[in-house]
């Protein structure tokens, strides 16, 4: 699952606001080996590589 950011970044340097709509903040459920529970880890990742992200175990 991947979110875009939808509100625009309020920076006076247009360029690295530009840069900044190039990354993602996804979210990946782990579950755990020795309990069996789901955990969630975060990260904020280059929209290019999502699809790595997500193919980690």
């Amino acid at each position: 699952m991947a979110k875009a950011a939808k509100t625009a970044i309020k920076t006076k340097d247009a360029k690295a606001a530009a840069e900044a709509k190039n990354w993602t903040k996804v979210i990946r459920a782990v579950r755990s080996p020795k309990s069996g529970a789901y955990t969630f880890k975060e990260a904020i990742v280059h929209k290019d590589k999502i699809k790595e992200f997500l193919a980690q175990k």
